[in-house]
This record gives structure tokens, sequence and C-alpha cells, in this order.
């Protein structure tokens, strides 16, 4: 199946390519969080609240993860669902954090984007249907995908890996 269920763009695959992308359409899932617009504004900051439900976009080399390294696992801001690691993060010097796969299947939906006069593909929480970013399709920059997911710093939190502590061994008395 492919890792965009739903198509948006309305043939084989969502970027155009039936070669690369031919798994039928699956059924989109519901978001399970559902908040009301003032329970958002209250949970969310200003710019938290523009990006994730309105969204906004921050301004590039700006973000929080943009130039991150840390190991982990990023999650939604808003809900708290596990959306990318580390593993998947590369240096596309764009401004914003990019990776080149979401960590599973279903975690992120696709919409067709058309704003600003431009044919997008806009990439959300699959739990709470936040604004992430975008992602984008056959730039060269040689990942196993050759997809971009572009996603804003103030839609993630990172939480970082922690390295296994090592126990010293027990003395006997």
């Amino acid at each position: 199946m492919s890792i965009f269920g739903n198509n948006i763009l309305g043939n084989n695959s969502i970027f155009g390519n039936k070669a690369a992308d031919p798994a039928p359409e699956a059924p989109e899932a519901e978001p399970s969080v559902h908040k009301s617009d003032a329970e958002w504004r209250q949970e969310l900051t200003p710019e938290e609240y523009h990006v994730l439900r309105q969204s906004g976009t921050e301004r590039p080399y700006t973000g929080e993860y943009w130039d991150t390294h840390t190991a982990g696992v990023y999650q939604c801001r808003a809900c708290g669902a596990e959306l990318f690691t580390s593993n998947e993060k590369f240096d596309s010097h764009c401004g914003w954090p990019s990776f080149f796969a979401p960590l599973a299947d279903g975690t992120v939906r696709y919409i067709h984007d058309r704003t600003l006069g431009m044919e997008r593909v806009e990439v959300r929480c699959a739990t709470c249907d936040s604004h992430l970013g975008h992602v984008f399709d056959g730039e060269g920059y040689g990942t196993p995908t050759d997809q971009r997911y572009c996603i804003n710093s103030v839609s993630l939190k990172l939480v970082p890996r922690e390295d296994p502590q090592v126990s010293a061994p027990e003395t006997e008395a």
C-alpha cells in the first residue's frame, strides 16, 4: 500500500508517477482528536495556533528544529502523536526540518494544496488534523524515497532518545 493512503491528485500516484505508486486507494480514517476552536486557542500559543490550526508557515531558519541533529521521536505539538524520527531527518538546507518519510503508514494524511498559486501536497497529523507542512517529490536529495517532508518546527515536539544506562558491576561486600 502507498504511504500516502488516499490519492489526492486523481491518478494512481500522489505525484503523478503511476509506476512509483500503483497501490489502490484506501479509505481515509477520521482524526480521533476533536476539539473546539476555543479549546485549541487555549492549549496552543498564538504561533502554534496559526501554524497548526490555520495552516500557517513559520519563517525559514527560525524554528527550533531546522538544524537539530538530536536522536529521538518528533511528536505532533497539538496532540502528541508520534509522526517522524530523527532516523529519517536529513539536512535539506531549506530552513525547515526535513524528513524523507513519516514514522509509519497512517501517521500523517495528505491534502492537495492549491493556495498561493502553487500545486503542493499538504501534510497533516492523522490524529488531530493539524497542519504540519508539505511534502515534495523528485527534488534530487538522494534520500531513499526522493521525497522531502518540509515540516514547521512549531508543529513538532522532539522527544530525545534516552541513551541506555550502563549499570556498574556490583561488587561483593
